[in-house]
């Protein structure tokens, strides 16, 4: 090629890349210009032959065969009153529709809303009760909608519209009947602590005890309040007292309560709750407070008393893995890490290990359902069996044979079945391409439509000219084998040194690295990349996908081997051709802040500068469920509390060090940032400091995200 022809060519591709567009931080933030579509909130109909769905403000029916519109059910808008709809839910004969509207949050999960009911026959509508309530549920048989309202469990009668309150004893701060506290909440997914017996007779429900719990105080200052107000909640951090949890089971015909008698230690868990097929037997989950065992029992409705079914235990701990009674009232499926791997089991309804149905070494994603009026009874469900960065969807029959694959395309897939197996929602995307929503026929596993496939973010993402993920891995000094990915500039020349900007979350079962569109702070991080920075994720020992080794190797001692995995990694970025050595930063939130404190402390002589974002920086202040299950408690292993601390590390900042929290965080307290802050001080490091005023773990809300962008933008632009 001549001379002349290079330079052109080359004056080309510059001028292609400058002509790309420049994110800024409103694009993401404010504006929203990369926002994602997808298919939400589907609701499967009886008959399998449609689905609905909240379009705007109206619930509207889908023809699961072409995948289109076929009728309007309820337009929120020519409703008398008209109701902003926020949620819906349909009785179990779809006469009848819960609408749930004016949703308030209170926690991560939990909130309050205002309930109406709509008759679909008489087109009556009707406000369920005074006052607002939370988690309204439809009794089986369709007559009655159970709910709580001030720490009190409650049901309506829908023929006469009479309300019914079970219990009267709830008070804030102190019992909470039908709703969980904060920390199960948080660590145990539970909101709704209520459940309806299959023949609606009879109504289970949690009651906890808070009064033994600590409470934590969190002053709140409301623009333009004189005083601030204090807001109280009970928060049990490690080794401290939980709230005492009993379970009772409610009789509507004849008001009788009936206490489960779970035992006589009352230092432990319950994290589920679910009816058998028989009305009689209510199965209750029952966890150690160390939580390396977990108890199936089956109590018995009228007497109370429990009986032992299986028990799943481990060396480090146990999840809460999926469980579930076949109609034939003989069998369960329930999951396990027991192998090594999460697989699926077979038991009888006595507990007896029938046979595990998947095997191998890799894990089980997700349980999606089993086809019980299938000849071979199909089970379905997600894993990471071709590799841990990828989840496709596969059946399999009960017996354990005839596993197939189903999906047809590379990278993450995710599923929603129809409640009889015929049809499936199957939401895909990998590194190259966003959320691909498509419909499908189980049957020869046949395309429908195609429901969604982001053209416009494909359109967006390429005006924009987003980089793809270039995945590595490479081996630690220990033999560790790290999957990771980059992202290099649009421009990159391998003859010239770049900044590096390592990003990650590095909690215990987590997962940053997979052939998945996106991922946490992606677009802020093409932003960057536009800039002429070399972002990188590495999921380090302790996250998921690779099996319960690899995942629980951190155990009692959270945090060393995860930063010491996050200095490897930047040590082989360090050795990288194109990588400036000296100009080598990290950055995370949540967890990913305390890595990211962490290794600003103990790898100064890697990491030039990093940004810690709502960190724990001493687990001590953290609560008992999620930190108890990776440390015990700090009265037993107090040196896994303390030797991987932030705070105990204080005096070994070098580098440029961005400490940044929300006061109003009710998650992880700002309480961790001012004791890391004070040590620093203490020991006399310069820092860069920043509260959010009265904005929680997420940190939005007026403005608040477009400042933080810019923020930690101007701040690594300054330092890194």
């Amino acid at each position: 090629m001549r001379k002349s022809a290079v330079i052109i060519l080359s004056l080309l591709l510059s001028s292609q890349v400058v002509a790309q567009k420049q994110i800024e931080v409103k694009d993401f933030t404010s504006q929203n210009i990369f926002r994602s579509k997808s298919v939400y909130g589907i609701r499967w109909m009886n008959d399998g032959r449609y689905y609905t769905a909240l379009k705007g403000n109206a619930v509207v029916k889908y023809d699961v065969t072409t995948g289109d519109i076929v009728e309007t059910l309820l337009d929120g808008q020519a409703l008398d009153p008209m109701l902003a709809i926020d949620d819906y839910a349909f009785s179990p004969d779809e006469q009848q529709i819960l609408l749930l509207t004016n949703r308030k949050p209170i926690f991560r999960r939990s909130y309050t809303a205002v309930y109406y009911i709509y008759n679909r026959q008489t087109r009556e509508l009707r406000k369920l009760a005074a006052g607002r309530q939370a988690y309204g549920t439809f009794s089986p048989d369709g007559a009655s909608v159970a709910f709580t309202r001030d720490n009190n469990l409650f049901y309506v009668t829908l023929a006469d519209m009479q309300e019914v309150q079970v219990t009267t004893d709830g008070k804030a701060n102190h019992i909470i009947n039908g709703s969980a506290d904060w920390v199960y909440e948080e660590e145990l997914s539970l909101t709704k602590a209520f459940a309806w017996s299959p023949d609606s007779k009879k109504l289970a429900f949690y009651r906890f005890d808070e009064g033994r719990v600590r409470e934590y105080n969190m002053q709140v200052w409301h623009q333009g309040q004189l005083y601030p107000e204090d807001y109280r909640y009970k928060y049990p951090k490690a080794g401290e007292m939980n709230a005492l949890v009993e379970i009772n089971i409610y009789h509507l015909e004849n008001k009788k309560l009936t206490h489960v008698d779970l035992g006589t230690e009352t230092d432990r868990y319950i994290p589920r709750i679910t009816w058998t097929q028989n009305p009689e037997v209510l199965s209750v989950r029952r966890m150690n407070r160390l939580q390396n065992k977990i108890t199936v029992l089956h109590a018995d409705a009228t007497t109370g008393k429990a009986t032992l079914v299986f028990t799943d235990e481990s060396d480090t701990y146990v999840d809460v893995e999926d469980l579930l009674y076949l109609d034939d009232g003989k069998h369960i499926i329930a999951t396990s890490e027991r192998s090594g791997y999460k697989h699926i089991y077979l038991y009888t309804i006595e507990g007896k290990l029938v046979r595990q149905i998947t095997t191998g070494d890799w894990e089980v994603v997700s349980f999606v359902g089993i086809d019980q009026k299938s000849r071979r009874q199909t089970l379905y469900f997600t894993s990471h069996e071709e590799s841990p960065l990828e989840q496709y969807f596969y059946a399999i029959d009960l017996s354990g044979r005839h596993k197939r694959k189903l999906s047809l395309h590379p990278g993450v897939n995710r599923v929603n079945m129809s409640p009889d197996f015929k049809y499936y929602l199957n939401y895909n995307s990998s590194a190259t391409s966003p959320d691909r929503v498509e419909l499908y026929q189980t049957k020869g596993n046949k395309l429908i439509k195609v429901l969604e496939d982001n053209a416009g973010l494909l359109a967006t993402a390429k005006a924009y000219g987003l980089v793809n993920k270039e995945f590595f891995t490479f081996n630690t000094a220990e033999g560790t084998s790290l999957n990771g990915y980059m992202l290099k500039p649009a421009d990159f020349n391998a003859a010239k040194k770049y900044p590096v900007l390592m990003y990650q979350y590095s909690g215990p079962g987590s997962q940053s690295v997979s052939n998945a569109w996106g991922g946490g702070h992606y677009y802020w991080h093409q932003m960057l990349v536009q800039k002429g920075y070399v972002i990188v994720v590495i999921d380090g020992r302790g996250t998921g996908g690779r099996g319960a080794h690899f995942k629980k190797q951190t155990y009692k001692q959270l945090g060393k081997l995860e930063v010491e995995d996050q200095i490897a990694g930047a040590k082989y970025l360090a050795g990288l051709p194109y990588v400036d050595a000296a100009r080598i930063g990290i950055w995370g939130w949540s967890f990913g802040g305390y890595m990211a404190s962490l290794a600003i402390l103990r790898g100064s002589e890697v990491f030039s500068t990093a940004i810690a974002v709502a960190p724990v920086t001493s687990w001590r202040y953290y609560d008992t469920i999620y930190t108890e299950r990776f440390l015990q408690t700090p009265q037993e292993n107090p040196a896994g509390y303390d030797e991987n601390s932030p705070v105990t590390y204080a005096g070994n900042l070098k580098g440029k060090f961005l400490l940044i929290h929300g006061t109003g965080d009710d998650n992880v307290h700002v309480q961790n940032s001012i004791a890391l802050a004070d040590a620093l001080i203490a020991r006399g490091k310069q820092f860069s400091l920043f509260f959010y005023p009265d904005r929680a773990h997420g940190i939005y809300r007026r403005n608040a995200r477009l400042h933080l962008y810019t923020l930690m933008t101007d701040f690594i632009l300054e330092n890194l």
